[in-house]
């Protein structure tokens, strides 16, 4: 059996482990959050910290449509409910999330890729 496309066309995914979370996938990386690596430096940053349910996904939506297909976004967001929900939202309309970091100081790191 061949290995999946993501293995396939990125070694960088070799070393990582999936974990399922609540309606998506999150990507638990050896320690060395994608965007420091050459291939993953996203093309536009978002900061929704200070944003509340339901403009953290809406935020984060019209920062997608603004890239080009396959272009990198690196959000930032605090608190439980939209680290449970953009990540989930963006796989649902199609996005990929290829990584996700809770941070020490509360901020987690989100690298999303856009559909093409």
């Amino acid at each position: 059996m061949s290995a999946p496309w993501y293995r396939q066309q990125h070694a960088v995914y070799r070393s990582w482990r999936f974990a399922a979370i609540t309606g998506g996938v999150k990507i638990v990386t050896d320690g060395n959050f994608p965007s420091t690596r050459e291939e993953f430096v996203p093309n536009s940053t978002l900061d929704i910290t200070t944003e509340t349910c339901p403009m953290t996904f809406v935020r984060v939506r019209l920062a997608l449509d603004r890239l080009s297909p396959g272009a990198l976004l690196e959000v930032l967001m605090k608190g439980d409910e939209p680290r449970r929900n953009v990540p989930r939202t963006a796989a649902e309309q199609g996005h990929a999330v290829l990584a996700q970091e809770d941070r020490a100081d509360g901020v987690t790191r989100l690298l999303l890729r856009r559909k093409d």
